[in-house]
């Protein structure tokens, strides 16, 4: 939406993701929902003008949607060297918002214009527009249709194809709504979305709403790089072929490859 070092507790547990994270603990092997940390395993350039509204990887780039009015684009972006090898300007009255890749296109919400666009993946050419009633904040796909959050405890899910609305998740923490979902991504059968204005990524289940877990990424970027308030943590990425997982944030200088390490511990019975 718009608007150091890393302390790993003794006998900390890092996950593997071919491993863990398609693996929640059972709510019957705990009393509360599990925490996770992080470990950075390497640290990228990042364009520290971006406003990143939305972040997805494929073959060895990034695609990187930004946003604020004048400001807002569309980007294929090198990992390695944070390069920008393409990029699409959105009209100044529009604020861009999330994105996602599906079936060889592009799709991207805008913030509060009631709708998206589809481009090509390869040419960044515009191939339709579509609607929707409200606020688009992030956007991810499981494959066969597409995820969108609205800054609400909400998930709406949108047929692949069509755009359509089909049904909406309710996401909770126990009896708790979990409300201002921003920017998502799939990891591993499972929902990662940041929390806007937090620290907070919720791992979700997308079948039934339910918050499996929360990783803390407090103190991953020193204040001193915060340009303002609104550089917040915002982008998540994943590669599945290799299992990386990335994150970064609005005008932040970095963007990380992380590791989650558990924060959850249970005495032996």
């Amino acid at each position: 939406m718009s608007m150091r070092s890393v302390f790993l507790p003794a006998g900390a547990a890092v996950l593997l993701f071919s491993i863990d994270l398609g693996q929640p603990l059972d709510r019957t092997q705990r009393t509360s929902t599990p925490q996770y940390g992080f470990k950075i395993i390497r640290v990228f350039p990042h364009d520290a003008t971006a406003f990143t509204q939305g972040l997805a990887y494929h073959d060895g780039f990034l695609y990187e949607s930004t946003g604020l009015l004048g400001h807002s684009s569309l980007r294929k972006v090198r990992l390695e060297t944070g390069e920008i090898v393409k990029q699409t300007n959105l009209p100044a009255d529009i604020f861009g918002e999330g994105i996602t890749l599906f079936d060889r296109t592009i799709v991207q919400l805008t913030w509060q214009t009631q709708k998206g666009f589809v481009y090509d993946l390869d040419g960044f050419q515009l191939m339709r527009e579509f609607s929707y009633v409200g606020e688009g904040w992030g956007l991810t796909t499981n494959g066969h249709e597409i995820l969108m959050t609205d800054g609400t405890d909400e998930i709406r899910v949108l047929d692949g194809n069509t755009l359509r609305e089909k049904r909406r998740l309710k996401v909770h923490d126990g009896h708790s709504a979990v409300t201002q979902l921003n920017e998502m991504e799939m990891v591993e059968g499972e929902i990662f979305a940041n929390v806007w204005h937090t620290n907070r990524i919720a791992r979700i289940s997308p079948r039934d709403g339910r918050v499996l877990g929360w990783i803390d990424l407090t103190g991953m970027l020193s204040p001193v790089y915060r340009l303002d308030q609104e550089s917040v943590l915002n982008g998540i990425a994943y590669d599945p072929v290799r299992k990386r997982l990335f994150v970064t944030g609005k005008r932040w200088p970095s963007l990380f490859e992380i590791q989650l390490v558990s924060k959850t511990f249970r005495k032996p019975h």
